[in-house]
């Protein structure tokens, strides 16, 4: 596993964020701006940017339209994964993943335990894959996305990461 300290190898990958809020801005998005910084910070590109209301239909046309896009590898979106009766994330995009990846979920849930305490268990992060498509779905929270990326997605989407990466799954576009 790559550790935080060592310099991060990586395949660069073409990367879309997406915010869900209904109370956010773009100018007041923090989460996304930590993904949108760490993502370049460690050699990705950032193939497009949205904030949208956390709704159903407009979630799956946002993420549609990227899974078809044969220039996003990889979305990493934050927000719509609690109990609130707006988030609706898991609802929305279960639907369109060939395979989910029920790993990314439990260790997220996992790693939060030792942050959060009992508060893990009201997190519904999750990842699949959709054309080739890699998608983390994970809370709207800056420390729950910083969680997220620093010890699950970041080394994941490393090719360095041994003994296996993400990085050769989401060939598309490459």
């Amino acid at each position: 596993m790559t550790k935080a300290s060592e310099p991060v190898q990586t395949a660069p990958l073409k990367i879309a964020v997406l915010t869900l809020s209904d109370r956010r801005t773009l100018a007041e998005d923090s989460s996304g701006d930590y993904l949108q910084s760490a993502l370049q910070a460690a050699g990705h590109q950032l193939a497009d940017r949205k904030l949208i209301a956390s709704n159903l239909y407009q979630i799956r046309a946002v993420v549609s339209q990227w899974i078809a896009d044969n220039q996003v590898q990889v979305v990493l979106i934050s927000g719509g994964t609690g109990f609130h009766p707006r988030d609706c994330a898991p609802q929305a995009l279960t639907p369109l993943f060939d395979r989910p990846v029920a790993g990314f979920g439990e260790l997220f849930r996992h790693i939060s335990f030792a942050e959060i305490g009992s508060a893990s268990m009201q997190s519904n992060a999750f990842a699949g894959m959709a054309n080739d498509t890699l998608i983390f779905c994970m809370p709207g929270s800056t420390n729950a996305c910083r969680t997220a990326w620093q010890q699950l997605i970041g080394p994941q989407l490393d090719v360095g990461t041994k003994p296996c990466n993400f990085v050769t799954k989401v060939s598309k576009g490459a």
